[in-house]
């Protein structure tokens, strides 16, 4: 049996990080730094060690007082919805918040970024929706951090279009799955890394879920693919999911420099003025490359603006949960 988070509880700071002891000192470190998203930024600072302050605490983000379950999703390929899932979660856990990863694309992308094997014959999310295995049994914890954990996608996974639609409750199946694995652990966050397309994988995502984040490129016929998007998630609502919101969208991809960006971020902040986060993510070789060496660019490189830019995202998606609760 796989490892699992325990029971939702409050503890102190001191308990919250005594485990990152026995991790790498690379992965240990990781989370003693400040966050500051600066405009500032350009690819020439890349290695740059003035955004970083080494001397301060480890961030300790709020926890949700019920568990929040994203589905990272957009029609349009490209726009990265699994650099996004793996940074975002990674940064949460960083700050002592439990993260499950739950990877329904058959390449399985996820599962690399985030250290987890997924060789064919690796058991995962094929056994999840397919045997009704529970979650628990097969997630693996991520080498990057103790609070995070991975349900591994094999190329197993990419028969399982075929094989739900003459299942019964084929929608369901994974809404169930969590349910069960809420209850027999302590996670704060699930997030849903789905493949480019609206197929029955992504439909047991979306009726799994309780939040939406949608990443944007900010290049053009960027709100193309999140138009097609809306019009699945009514149908969800209507039907499947009556829970799940559109309640995050972030900027990925952003060049400050050219107006093209500007003015497609200028333009998804006036259609979706509440859900969109502050910070954007700035179009970087050092992100590119990260899944390369089966890391996130928080650990790859930590000093990046990617890699700043991202765990700012992280904390503000934190504190947006203490906003909703309030």
């Amino acid at each position: 049996m796989a490892l699992f988070f325990r029971k939702r509880k409050q503890v102190s700071e001191d308990e919250l990080w005594k485990d990152h002891n026995n991790v790498s000192r690379e992965t240990a470190n990781a989370p003693r730094r400040a966050v500051r998203a600066d405009s500032s930024m350009t690819a020439a600072s890349e290695y740059g060690d003035e955004y970083i302050d080494f001397s301060q605490a480890p961030v300790t983000l709020p926890r949700p007082a019920e568990p929040r379950i994203f589905v990272i999703a957009n029609q349009k390929g490209g726009v990265g919805k699994t650099t996004t899932t793996v940074n975002i979660a990674h940064g949460l856990a960083m700050g002592g918040l439990n993260v499950l990863v739950v990877d329904t694309d058959p390449q399985g992308n996820a599962s690399t970024a985030l250290g987890v094997p997924h060789e064919p014959g690796t058991k995962g999310t094929y056994e999840v929706l397919m045997d009704g295995v529970g979650i628990i049994e097969h997630a693996q914890p991520s080498p990057h951090s103790p609070n995070l954990h991975v349900l591994p996608a094999a190329i197993d996974l990419a028969s399982a279009e075929l094989e739900l639609v003459n299942q019964r409750g084929r929608e369901h199946r994974m809404r169930d799955a969590i349910n069960q694995y809420i209850e027999e652990s302590g996670v704060d966050y699930v997030f849903f890394d789905c493949p480019p397309s609206l197929g029955l994988l992504t439909l047991n995502a979306l009726v799994a879920s309780t939040e939406i984040m949608v990443p944007i490129q900010t290049e053009y016929y960027a709100l193309e693919g999140v138009t097609q998007l809306m019009r699945t998630i009514h149908r969800v609502k209507g039907n499947l999911n009556d829970k799940v919101e559109l309640s995050t969208i972030l900027l990925t991809m952003f060049d400050a420099r050219t107006n093209l960006s500007r003015e497609v971020a200028e333009e998804v902040r006036k259609h979706f003025p509440g859900q969109t986060l502050d910070n954007e993510i700035p179009r970087s070789v050092r992100i590119a490359e990260a899944p390369s060496f089966r890391q996130t660019v928080l650990n790859y490189q930590p000093k990046s603006p990617g890699a700043i830019a991202y765990l700012a995202a992280a904390h503000e998606i934190a504190a947006r949960a203490t906003k909703m609760e309030e």
